[in-house]
């Protein structure tokens, strides 16, 4: 049985030669590795080759019978590490709070400490002088540990 330590080790090696970094490592009961890995403009396919053929290379043996699955991190899903939040920086997302509550934004910023990432959004505010309520940009700030997800929200306009 392979350690996914192991594993990981093998996968930073390999990234350590381009601007891609590593999503997710999983090694399921099934006997599959799945590897995730994403980068600022997207994954090609031939990076995804590269990357299962260095894995084979390096590892050989330990393999033993495991299916490898290397492919990027899907697009619309939940982000998993705090780069994906970088990358999306001007972005819409969707935000599903721990009260079950979505909120959908900008993705306007991410701190420093990558603790916490802020988005704006538009709100139905009274303003003095107008009768009707008006939309109103509002930054929201969150903690990455305190919400359920955040996602890219796949927009068709």
């Amino acid at each position: 049985m392979i350690d996914k330590n192991v594993v990981t080790k093998a996968v930073e090696e390999w990234l350590q030669k381009g601007d891609y970094y590593l999503v997710d490592v999983e090694m399921t009961a099934d006997d599959r590795i799945v590897i995730e890995i994403d980068h600022a403009d997207g994954v090609w396919i031939e990076d995804c080759a590269d990357l299962s053929r260095h894995l084979q290379e390096t590892l050989g043996d330990e393999l033993g019978d495991y299916e490898l699955e290397v492919g990027s991190a899907g697009i619309g899903q939940p982000f998993k590490v705090v780069q994906q939040y970088r990358n999306h920086i001007g972005k819409d997302v969707e935000v599903m709070q721990q009260d079950g509550q979505k909120v959908q934004g900008i993705l306007k910023a991410v701190s420093d400490d990558d603790k916490q990432f802020t988005i704006t959004i538009q709100e139905k505010q009274h303003v003095e002088g107008k009768k009707r309520p008006v939309l109103v940009d509002v930054d929201k700030t969150f903690a990455i540990s305190d919400v359920k997800y955040c996602k890219y929200l796949l927009n068709f306009k």
